[in-house]
């Protein structure tokens, strides 16, 4: 287990996915300090389950991903920075914020790619950006159906996942996927129904 600072936020990071973030909260910008001084700078970023961003007091689900500090810019009073999706974490206690949020955590097995995944990896490709060309008639997508991706298989369908427009819970079920193969299996069914929906006029809400 190790003992992780941790940022809970108001969506789901996945591995391979970015994250930007503006820290002006003064227990965060604390927080930043001690995660720069680290090699690699990481932090955990869990959703929260009920609650606000800002301030505390929040409840938070129990599984998220590592946050690995890619760039950093910081100016009067706050902090900007980059990060990269990394490893998945299950959370297996939280500490006292003292004075910001931190847990024991257990980081999970990466999912091993398999050539036999390439169909399945293909499809969800497809649908994927076929769902984000129809989520942009409803509203300011944002992803284009036509981003580039990574070209490694393993972290292209974690950012397939990042990008689909399904909503948060659906988003947060794929960091419990057990292998490559189920996670694109939960892939091709959560936006094959987005896509059913997008074609039948439905706006989705609430995307995460």
């Amino acid at each position: 287990m190790t003992l992780l600072p941790m940022f809970p936020l108001g969506s789901v990071l996945l591995p391979a996915m970015p994250l930007a973030l503006r820290v002006f909260e003064p227990r965060y910008l604390e927080m930043m300090v001690d995660v720069l001084a680290q090699e690699p700078a990481e932090f955990g970023v869990v959703l929260i389950e009920r609650g606000q961003e800002v301030g505390g007091g929040d409840r938070r689900f129990g599984i998220g991903t590592v946050a690995r500090v890619t760039e950093i810019e910081e100016g009067d009073g706050v902090v900007g920075l980059i990060a990269r999706g990394a490893s998945r974490i299950e959370v297996i206690a939280w500490q006292a914020e003292d004075p910001y949020p931190r847990a024991e955590v257990r980081k999970l097995p990466a999912l091993i790619w398999t050539e036999q995944c390439r169909t399945s990896l293909v499809e969800a490709d497809r649908l994927v950006r076929t769902a984000l060309a129809l989520a942009s008639e409803f509203v300011e997508a944002s992803w284009s159906s036509d981003i580039a991706l990574a070209d490694e298989p393993g972290d292209l369908v974690w950012q397939l996942a990042g990008i689909t427009p399904v909503g948060l819970i659906d988003r947060l079920a794929f960091l419990r996927a057990g292998t490559t193969e189920e996670l694109l299996s939960m892939l091709i069914a959560e936006t094959t129904g987005a896509v059913q929906a997008l074609r039948a006029g439905w706006s989705l809400g609430g995307l995460g």
